[in-house]
C-alpha cells in the first residue's frame, strides 16, 4: 500500500513539475503562466488531497472485502465444527465418552465410534449389528468391540455395551443408559 501511495506522489509530483516546466515555456520571466509558489501552495496539495482520499476509499473497500471472507469463513469452520455436549448432540468432531461396566451407549443412524481403552461388545436388535470400517468387516450383536477400530452405526438404537470401564471416541448423536 504504501509503495502505491509513493508511485503516485512521485506521478502527482511528475505532473506538477511537467506543467511547470510547460507553463515556463509558454510564459515569459516577467509573465509566468504558472508560478512556483501555486504550484507548492495549491495545486500538489490537492492533488494529494485527492490521491490520499482516492487511496483512502480503495483501502476500506479491500478491508470490507476482507472482513466479509474472514466472517464467511468463521461460520464455515464453526459449521464444520459443530458442537459436542453430553447429551449426544451431533458434533462434526469426535467427543470422549466414559461408559462404566454395564452401561449401554446407544447411537443413531451414522454414528461413529471407537474404543480407544477397556472392552465392550456389540449391541444390536438384528444383523448386523456394527460395521467395522477399519477392517471393512460386520460385527454382530455379543461380538467383541476391538480398540482402535472405528465402527459404524447403520441403525437407530445400535452400540456399544462396556464389559469393563471403557474410554469411546464418538461422533454422531448417542445416548448412555
Amino acid at each position: 500500500m504504501k509503495t502505491r501511495r509513493k508511485t503516485l506522489l512521485t506521478t502527482a509530483l511528475s505532473v506538477g513539475v511537467l506543467t511547470l516546466l510547460l507553463g515556463a515555456a509558454a510564459g515569459s520571466q516577467t509573465d509566468p503562466l504558472v508560478t512556483m509558489s501555486y504550484l507548492n501552495d495549491v495545486n500538489t496539495p490537492a492533488i494529494l488531497k485527492q490521491v490520499d482520499a482516492k487511496l483512502d476509499s480503495r483501502e476500506q473497500a479491500l478491508v470490507d472485502k476482507l472482513d466479509g471472507v474472514a466472517d464467511a469463513y468463521a461460520q464455515e469452520v464453526e459449521s464444520l465444527m459443530g458442537t459436542s455436549s453430553g447429551s449426544g448432540t451431533a458434533p462434526s468432531v469426535f467427543s470422549v465418552v466414559t461408559v462404566k461396566a454395564g452401561q449401554q451407549l446407544l447411537g443413531s443412524t451414522g454414528c461413529e465410534i471407537l474404543l480407544r481403552s477397556g472392552s465392550a461388545t456389540c449391541v444390536a436388535s438384528s444383523a448386523p449389528g456394527l460395521v467395522d470400517s477399519t477392517d471393512g468387516s460386520t460385527l454382530a450383536s455379543g461380538g467383541a468391540v476391538q480398540p482402535n477400530h472405528l465402527y459404524l452405526i447403520t441403525a437407530d438404537g445400535r452400540g456399544l455395551k462396556a464389559t469393563a470401564d471403557a474410554t469411546v471416541m464418538v461422533r454422531g448423536s448417542y445416548t448412555i443408559s
